[in-house]
């Protein structure tokens, strides 16, 4: 492609039909250039939208990107949308997903010992919904499955990465900063929908 406007013009065109967050990569290959300046030309646009402010912005997703809505017109989307039944995630998912967000890798016997309960059940909804997934093998005895959160996380809870997880001191303060979150916070993501887990 000719220049960088129209690299641009291209992103803008493949993350609109993309809908899942784009990875860098797979839009630098897509042009012909290097990853580097792909992110680069994300980070462009982010800004150019942002300052604008654009009716939808762009979201980056552990070095992919997305168009959401603005969340200034939320409550716009939400009149014309046909209502989704809106869910809160459980008080004992929330206790396992902060635990996974902030321990990980971690092991269900780990989860276990910290809740003080067994978490098979909302480990298998918590997988189902994509938020956490199988992360690989502990080298401990009988090699437990390791666990960690997803890109999917991310998007719900409107990170860019792992690394904007709120600084908390200990694991129960992560279990109430979770615990104090529901579905009026997604306003801020761009989401229009949500199904979460009971």
């Amino acid at each position: 492609m000719s220049n960088n406007q129209n690299i641009k013009s291209a992103f803008e065109s493949m993350m609109f039909v993309f809908g899942e967050p784009l990875d860098a990569k797979i839009a630098a290959d897509a042009v012909g250039i290097e990853k580097k300046e792909a992110y680069d030309l994300f980070k462009e646009l982010e800004e150019e939208y942002e300052e604008e402010k654009r009716g939808i912005r762009i979201r980056e997703v552990n070095g992919s990107f997305q168009f959401v809505s603005y969340e200034e017109n939320f409550d716009y989307i939400k009149a014309i949308c046909t209502p989704a039944k809106e869910r809160k995630l459980s008080q004992a998912a929330l206790e396992v997903l902060a635990i996974v967000a902030y321990k990980q890798p971690v092991t269900k016997s780990e989860i276990d010992s910290i809740r003080g309960i067994k978490s098979d059940r909302v480990l298998e909804g918590l997988i189902s919904k994509d938020l956490i997934l199988d992360k690989g093998r502990s080298t401990a005895v009988g090699r437990p499955t390791l666990y960690g959160t997803t890109d999917t996380f991310l998007s719900y809870f409107d990170l860019k990465d792992l690394k904007e997880l709120p600084q908390l001191d200990d694991i129960e303060d992560a279990i109430r900063d979770f615990s104090d979150f529901d579905m009026e916070a997604f306003a801020d993501t761009g989401q229009t929908s949500f199904d979460l887990p009971r």
